[in-house]
């Protein structure tokens, strides 16, 4: 199926961006690009779309990928417009390739990874995950990104998203300074503060993507469809840190409005 490229998002969209956390745009990229890169997922694993009776996990992982189809996939035309939309124009690296990819399988168990949280942003290599860190500039991730693989619908483990967490979660990040909160010590309330916000699912078609605000809380969920779900979920990363010279990008905007702080 032709792609249409979107020239870049609307007015609305980049408002439901700061209001919400997050931006989906369909076909970010093609369907035969998408199985293309699905085909190699494939080949990683050592599994096949069709041996269903040898998908004995409710989750495999695979890391990084930099091969070609990936590397088109994360640049494609309509998200270079909008990174430069949401983080700024020219304050982001292009992605050298995609990664991670949480490859969900239907299962009765549980996936062991379906918790609430918020992903860190900088650390050291020999930390525990748990003291991985991300402070109120967003300093090392300038954004989450949630590219779809495979078509995902409701019952296919799409990514759960609490709707305008990002400026519950600014706040709490707030007295931390330059510092910055772990993991830890932001998941020590179970992250209840954002309980009663409004659930999205990530649902798409192959080819969608989600853009979604570093602070955005997000879960995984178990796989209750038929077909395997194919997804990478990279940060996109700053060229350094935000530069108070500039006019605020979107993501800045969201978190000084939560903040209240000026604008």
């Amino acid at each position: 199926m032709p792609r249409t490229e979107q020239v870049g998002l609307t007015p609305r969209q980049v408002q439901n961006f700061i209001d919400n956390g997050f931006v989906k745009i369909e076909n970010a990229f093609g369907t035969d690009l998408a199985r293309r890169c699905r085909d190699e997922l494939w080949a990683d694993i050592g599994l096949s779309p069709d041996e269903p009776e040898n998908w004995t996990q409710p989750v495999v992982r695979v890391g990084s990928k930099a091969s070609p189809p990936f590397i088109e996939a994360a640049n494609a035309p309509p998200l270079h417009k909008a990174y430069d939309q949401l983080a700024g124009a020219g304050r982001w690296l292009a992605p050298t390739g995609l990664g991670t990819f949480p490859i969900r399988f239907p299962s009765p168990k549980s996936p062991g990874d379906d918790g609430w949280h918020v992903d860190m942003s900088f650390g050291t290599a020999h930390a525990d995950f748990m003291e991985w860190r991300a402070n109120v500039k967003s300093s090392g991730r300038a954004l989450l990104m949630l590219f779809l693989f495979s078509d995902v619908g409701a019952d296919d483990a799409p990514t759960r998203i609490r709707k305008g967490s990002h400026a519950t979660i600014a706040r709490e990040l707030l007295p931390y300074g330059e510092t910055g909160a772990t993991l830890r010590q932001l998941a020590s309330e179970n992250w209840t503060s954002t309980k009663d916000c409004e659930i999205e699912l990530a649902t798409g078609a192959a080819g969608s993507v989600y853009l979604c605000h570093p602070f955005l809380v997000h879960a995984a969920q178990p796989h209750r469809g038929k077909r395997p779900r194919f997804m990478a979920q990279p940060p996109l990363l700053p060229k350094g840190e935000f530069d108070p010279a500039l006019p605020p990008s979107p993501v800045q905007i969201a978190i000084r409005r939560a903040c209240g702080l000026a604008l």
